[in-house]
């Protein structure tokens, strides 16, 4: 299957299995594949979810709603075992219809409103609470001028540069190297942006922050892809300084390992139910 003969066919037919790892979910129709209720917790957040940058995206932001005392966002957070197409149940198709983590229901208002894609969830809770997300116009629109920014970028670092570096069947010198380019690209943005700010938005912590530290602090800590030697993140000095202050922020802390199921032991929460499973619950404890 070499990529330099390839001829594209006139009309695309899908080979169901071909394309390495995860080719076993991947799929081109929507719609479920199996009928399944989703299950529902005690409290009126309800997170389905895995550990994933984007379902830590919205763990993190609940973590630090409950750090400043709002006690509203107490949630409960289910694992969605994408490996294993969890995410194809009716129950969950009927939350988000793309079939994609993370998906949140909010059952505190009547009818319980839906809420999918991680940005539109980081918008809705920093909005319904009142945290994260400034007021003032010019800060509120740079914010959010950077949350969507994550929103189109990330697909690049993700499934452009991680697919092509980590996870397809074999490595193509061309696909590696254009999503390499693409991604050192995107560090250079953040790092002229972080020359003259604290945090990303400005001088405020904000959902921007808790948008990109997922994927991009993630990969200056050395935890995506095992990459960051192979992109140089070090030399992003502004970034990297950045991504270590956020990362030891304690809510970023116990909301990136919510719904995580790889890693040391100690570092997985699969199914977040009460503040206490921080302590009580990890995949060490419970072995």
């Amino acid at each position: 299957m070499s990529d330099n003969n390839y001829q594209p066919p006139k009309v695309w037919t899908w080979i169901k299995g071909e394309g390495g790892t995860f080719s076993n979910i991947n799929r081109p129709i929507a719609g479920p594949t199996h009928e399944r209720t989703l299950p529902i917790g005690k409290h009126p957040l309800q997170l389905y979810s895995l550990g994933t940058p984007n379902g830590q995206k919205v763990t993190i932001l609940l973590e630090e709603l409950l750090a400043l005392g709002v006690s509203e966002a107490e949630y409960d957070a289910h694992l969605i075992r994408i490996g294993e197409g969890d995410q194809f149940s009716s129950g969950f198709v009927d939350v988000n219809p793309n079939s994609k983590i993370p998906a949140l229901m909010d059952h505190s208002v009547t009818p319980p409103v839906r809420v999918f894609e991680s940005g539109a969830i980081l918008l809705y809770l920093a909005e319904k609470f009142g945290h994260f997300l400034p007021k003032e116009l010019a800060a509120r629109t740079e914010t959010l001028n950077w949350l969507f920014w994550l929103q189109g970028s990330a697909p690049y670092l993700g499934g452009g540069f991680g697919h092509f570096y980590n996870y397809a069947p074999m490595k193509i010198e061309y696909a590696i190297n254009r999503f390499a380019m693409e991604a050192k690209r995107q560090l250079d943005v953040l790092d002229r942006q972080l020359a003259n700010h604290r945090f990303i938005a400005g001088d405020e912590y904000t959902i921007a922050d808790i948008a990109i530290w997922p994927w991009y602090g993630s990969l200056a800590k050395g935890g995506l892809y095992d990459a960051a030697e192979f992109l140089d993140v070090a030399s992003y000095k502004n970034f990297v300084r950045w991504a270590d202050e956020v990362a030891n922020r304690p809510a970023v802390k116990r909301g990136r390992i919510v719904n995580r199921t790889f890693g040391e032991p100690s570092q997985q929460l699969h199914e977040r139910h009460d503040a206490s499973d921080f302590e009580l619950r990890t995949q060490d404890k419970l072995a």
